[in-house]
């Protein structure tokens, strides 16, 4: 009878030890959620309908994912980092949600063309992060990422400007909106500032995906003279590139230039290709990203990005510029100049009408 008393003793001590064993591991997991949110923090991106393989916007922002992704040692798919394509307007609210739902712990919507798809899905998904690029949503769970376009392209017109021999420059813009005449005004900004006598073409496509629109565009401006060219289209600006590298295997020796956007687009002709006005939305998506991993979230907040904080800039001058040294030279004063505050470059139509570089 004691030994049956004895045993069962020793049964109950054990299993009490089980379940504090038990108990202690779970505390353990819980005294670490740090590291376990840190190993279980995943993103995503839905691209609007330029495509993430657009040369420009959406795959800058896709390139900022994939760093943040393998830096962070996640994998690209659900549970990591990812990304769904749009190929139409009507499919913003649908990614979005789609991958709401599949429990992305961040979900970046990018492009302005999303922002009331984003406010949509941010209402009904409360418990849940968003962050738009270039537009601002007024939802505590969603970050909005703005730039100060006009600094990078008020760099691209001072280039301009200092490249062009028939004083005839041109811009063509995706949709006309808050974003493109922010990129619009900073360059004619820069042309006039390096070069007063100038004339700058401006005219739009009405889209973001349409290359044949940009080519048609680009072909009207440098047959009336322009030799210089400049686009803030996204995809549509493929347009600009393919008729300049056209006209100049027809005619190597004519001097013609298109400036790029968003990113590096000197691949896209490397005779060409003069520069390319920077918008670093992969740093900022990095940067966003990086906040919310460490659980610092900006909710409710508008990030803005210039040249002092590294969210725009200018990309090397092409080496085949006839006077690439000087037009070095001259952006590093400019980019000195707003970075200090000295001038500060319009971002709308109507500060450019007042504006002055003295």
């Amino acid at each position: 009878m004691k030994i049956r008393k004895i045993g069962m003793a020793l049964s109950l001590v054990l299993a009490a030890g089980t379940l504090l064993g038990a108990c202690g591991k779970s505390n353990d997991t819980s005294k670490g959620g740090t590291s376990d949110k840190s190993k279980a923090f995943s993103v995503a991106m839905v691209t609007d309908v330029g495509g993430v393989d657009d040369k420009s916007f959406n795959q800058s922002a896709w390139e900022g994912l994939q760093k943040f992704g393998k830096d962070n040692n996640m994998s690209k798919g659900k549970g990591g980092y990812d990304y769904v394509q749009s190929k139409s307007d009507a499919d913003y609210s649908t990614n979005l949600n789609t991958l709401a739902r599949q429990n992305f712990s961040l979900v970046f919507g990018i492009g302005y063309l999303m922002q009331g798809a984003v406010e949509e899905i941010a209402k009904q998904q409360k418990d849940k992060h968003f962050a738009i690029v270039d537009s601002e949503v007024k939802q505590p769970n969603v970050a909005s990422i703005l730039f100060k376009e006009q600094e990078a392209s008020f760099l691209a017109g001072v280039a301009a400007a200092m490249t062009t021999k028939s004083n005839k420059i041109g811009f063509i813009g995706g949709i006309e909106g808050a974003v493109i005449e922010r990129f619009e005004s900073g360059f004619v900004a820069g042309v006039k500032a390096a070069k007063p006598e100038a004339t700058v073409d401006i005219q739009y496509a009405g889209a973001f995906d349409k290359a044949e629109l940009g080519q048609s565009i680009a072909s009207k401006m440098y047959s009336s003279g322009a030799d210089v060219v400049f686009h803030a289209a996204g995809g549509t600006g493929v347009g600009l590139f393919k008729e300049a590298n056209d006209l100049k295997k027809k005619d190597p020796s004519r001097e013609i230039w298109a400036i790029g956007v968003d990113s590096d687009q000197a691949n896209m002709g490397p005779d060409v290709v003069l520069t390319s006005a920077l918008k670093r939305v992969d740093n900022a998506v990095i940067d966003v990203s990086t906040k919310a991993k460490d659980g610092n979230f900006p909710g409710g907040k508008v990030a803005l990005y210039g040249l002092a904080e590294d969210g725009v800039g200018l990309s090397p001058i092409n080496s085949k510029a006839p006077n690439k040294a000087a037009i070095e030279t001259a952006v590093k004063d400019w980019t000195d100049k707003i970075k200090a505050g000295t001038i500060k470059v319009p971002g709308t139509r109507a500060e450019l009408k007042t504006f002055s570089a003295k």
